[in-house]
């Protein structure tokens, strides 16, 4: 699975952003699908996920009711949808694919390359 992020930009506190993650392959709908982050001088952390055909979604204590994760198996596409941003949101938001319900990325096998979302305050 090859996956690609988009959607990142500047964006001021209290304002909202749509992240897109496309994927390639005939088996996208058999991930967990998730989305992490990583800040300055931060660990990646985990954001949200998304199990197989969108039965169970999860999400970070910190993005819980700010954050919608959602996923269109027929176009190979995963979503997030971030609304009443905080600086503190401010990283690199990345897509993951894996086989597995997980909070951690050493779980996930697949990665696309990261979209820059930035809050001012």
């Amino acid at each position: 699975v090859q996956l690609q992020a988009s959607g990142g930009g500047l964006v001021q506190a209290g304002g909202s952003l749509r992240l897109s993650c496309a994927g390639s392959g005939r088996t996208f709908s058999r991930y967990v699908m998730g989305w992490f982050r990583q800040g300055p001088e931060k660990e990646r952390e985990f954001v949200a996920s998304n199990a197989w055909h969108g039965s169970d979604t999860y999400y970070s204590d910190s993005v819980k009711g700010r954050f919608t994760i959602s996923r269109a198996d027929d176009k190979n596409m995963v979503y997030l949808q971030m609304n009443s941003l905080k600086p503190e949101d401010t990283a690199v938001y990345y897509c993951a694919a894996g086989g597995r319900i997980s909070r951690r990325p050493v779980d996930y096998d697949y990665w696309g390359q990261g979209t820059l979302v930035t809050v001012s305050s």
